[in-house]
């Protein structure tokens, strides 16, 4: 009965230290540390609109325009067709509006002015409210009468004239952008200076065609 009780008090003491040695082995294991963070790759960058570059070559030196093949898609289309036909070539600017004192303000336009063997058909209108384009200094844009006649002809602004842009829920769609002048501003500020005829043009363009229109040689896609 004795050597029992020995037994059962040794079993317990194992016991109690294994117990313990658990209890140790818990308390002295060091805390679990937090998976280190996963970097992140960046956001992807938003792809870049789609272009083409054409340069117009006139008597007074290289106007270098980028068009915006992307967001004002129809208008883009419709110009390189005049220019891969080849039907720019020697055509003219022949207008020249001056705005303000200082005379670096106004827009210069060019194009076939209505040849009935050389325009093709008029395309729809893009409007700045839908391109997202504007105004600014340097915009080429399509001249036209009633938004959807737009053929040919184009003109060039010098400064900005955001008024040009139409208003939001009217009935004023503006001109339709469709490019910048990337170099030969000062080309363009060179044609906004020639002579003006005090008799040529009708109605509000009257006194703003050019005494002597600036000859576009050609018209070509750059490489």
């Amino acid at each position: 009965m004795r050597l029992k009780r020995q037994v059962v008090t040794g079993v317990l003491a194992v016991c109690g230290l294994l117990v313990a040695g658990f209890a140790f082995a818990q308390a002295a294991a060091p805390p679990e540390q937090p998976a280190p963070d996963v970097a992140q790759p960046p956001p992807a960058a938003a792809p870049s609109p789609a272009v083409v570059n054409v340069v117009l070559h006139t008597t007074l030196g290289d106007i270098q325009v980028v068009l915006e093949k992307d967001r004002a898609p129809l208008t883009t289309k419709n110009f390189l067709r005049y220019v891969d036909n080849r039907r720019f070539d020697g055509i003219a600017f022949y207008r020249a509006v001056k705005i303000g004192d200082d005379g670096r303000y106004g827009l210069v336009q060019g194009g076939l002015r209505g040849d009935p063997k050389r325009v093709f058909k008029p395309i729809p209108h893009e409007a700045p409210g839908a391109t997202g384009l504007s105004h600014l200094s340097g915009a080429i844009s399509m001249a036209r009468a009633e938004p959807g006649t737009a053929r040919s002809d184009f003109f060039i602004v010098l400064g900005d004239l955001t008024n040009l842009d139409g208003k939001p829920n009217s009935d004023d769609p503006g001109y339709a952008v469709f490019g910048r002048v990337t170099e030969g501003m000062d080309v363009v500020l060179k044609i906004l200076d020639q002579p003006r005829s005090a008799e040529g043009g009708e109605g509000a363009m009257k006194g703003q065609m050019l005494d002597k229109p600036v000859k576009i040689t050609s018209v070509r896609r750059m490489e």
